[in-house]
């Protein structure tokens, strides 16, 4: 959804877009700026070149965030399977094709992200071994506390589960 809502703000094709996302799916993911692009050029640029500004790409973060119910409400008859269902065929074409794509997927970190041992959301090199490897980028201040308030939900979400079916301990 981050995609769309950037295709929508700079009126082009999402095919054009590519948006980075980290952590988990839900209202603590984080929509990195800073990585995402149209057509190549940081969507940070496109605000100093005037396409936009630095509150509405805030927005659209937030919208990205919550946003999940008015993708379904706009679809009417689909759900939010649509956006999960294309990244898993981008995912199965990198790996067959053997394509070293970098795309988001949440991935068992260890030692990367200052993570120890947790499946989250994070840029993956996919190719004919799966993923191969975690690719850490640079986080600011912000996006890295953004982070880090995903994970922890991540967290509390896996105890929640695990209070609900001990075997998953």
């Amino acid at each position: 959804r981050f995609a769309t809502f950037l295709a929508w703000e700079f009126g082009v094709s999402v095919k054009d877009v590519n948006a980075f996302v980290l952590g988990g799916h839900g209202d603590t993911m984080v929509p990195v700026l800073e990585y995402s692009t149209v057509s190549g050029i940081p969507v940070t640029d496109l605000v100093k070149m005037g396409k936009s500004t630095k509150a509405k790409l805030d927005e659209i973060v937030a919208r990205t965030r919550s946003g999940g119910g008015e993708i379904v409400g706009l679809l009417k008859t689909g759900s939010a399977y649509y956006a999960p269902a294309t990244s898993a065929i981008a995912m199965a074409e990198a790996y067959l094709g053997d394509q070293k794509r970098i795309l988001p997927c949440a991935v068992y970190v260890d030692g990367k992200y200052g993570l120890d041992g947790l499946y989250v959301g994070v840029p993956v090199v996919i190719g004919a071994d799966g993923a191969e490897e975690v690719v850490e980028i640079a986080l600011d201040d912000e996006a890295k506390g953004n982070f880090q308030v995903s994970v922890d939900a991540v967290k509390e979400l896996l105890v929640a589960c695990k209070g609900i079916e001990p075997s998953l301990a």
